[in-house]
């Protein structure tokens, strides 16, 4: 656990240096090394190899994903809706409506946040709220002003990163549509859960394949030798 907390430490570092040349800190007066980041969750180590574990983390996008982000936005009524998976020193975005962005350091992801829930965290002002109101992505772009997400947590107890709507005024949402975005979470990690088990009979699969090679070797090695 230590070895994971100095590595995270040494990319919080990482993110301000990135931040440095950023569009946003064009566009705000906030300092740079102010501190955003959320805490670590007590499993981080292995939350962080269970994300791993999934190989997704920078792959091409997905309509299975894109459509319950879609879904998302418009049942909350948001501008934008995001699946993010929370990595060691980033914010990583699977899908996106609304935003162009595709990864943001972790230190200033309101999602490292989120991870730390069990239900659904909303930020109705981020104006209005002590850990966001200086957050590089709320006094420059895109200016966010309200955040809901909802934790992709899996059923060995991993939250992975989150769904999450956010928009550019401040919003508040209704129960139904809190558990809508519940739901459609849990939705987000059955593909991820359909992912790995789809990985998992690839590679017994290809052990099996090994395998059926190297006994057809070792046969053709005992033939060869009993033909002399």
């Amino acid at each position: 656990m230590i070895a994971i907390v100095l590595q995270c430490q040494f990319y919080r570092l990482q993110g301000w240096l990135v931040l440095m040349s950023s569009d946003c800190l064009k566009t705000t007066k906030t300092p740079v090394f102010a501190d955003f980041s959320a805490d670590y969750p007590e499993n981080e180590e292995s939350r962080i190899q269970k994300l791993l574990s999934y190989r997704i983390l920078d792959t091409a996008p997905e309509t299975a994903y894109d459509d319950l982000t879609a879904l998302a936005a418009y049942i909350c009524g948001t501008a934008a809706s995001l699946v993010s998976l929370i990595d060691v020193s980033k914010q990583w975005i699977k899908s996106k409506v609304g935003l162009e962005i595709t990864e943001t350091p972790r230190n200033i992801a309101f999602c490292a946040h989120a991870i730390l829930n069990q239900g659904v965290m909303i930020v109705p002002d981020t104006h209005r709220d002590d850990r966001f109101v200086d957050n590089l992505l709320v006094t420059g772009a895109p200016y966010i002003r309200f955040y809901a997400g909802a934790p992709l947590i899996t059923s060995d107890g991993y939250a992975l990163g989150t769904l999450c709507v956010v928009d550019y005024e401040p919003k508040q949402l209704d129960e139904a549509q809190i558990r809508a975005l519940e739901v459609l979470s849990r939705q987000v990690v059955s593909h991820l859960e359909l992912r790995l088990s789809v990985l998992r009979i690839q590679q017994e699969t290809a052990e099996k394949e090994k395998a059926q090679v190297a006994l057809q070797q070792i046969r053709l090695f005992r033939n060869s030798r009993g033909g002399h």
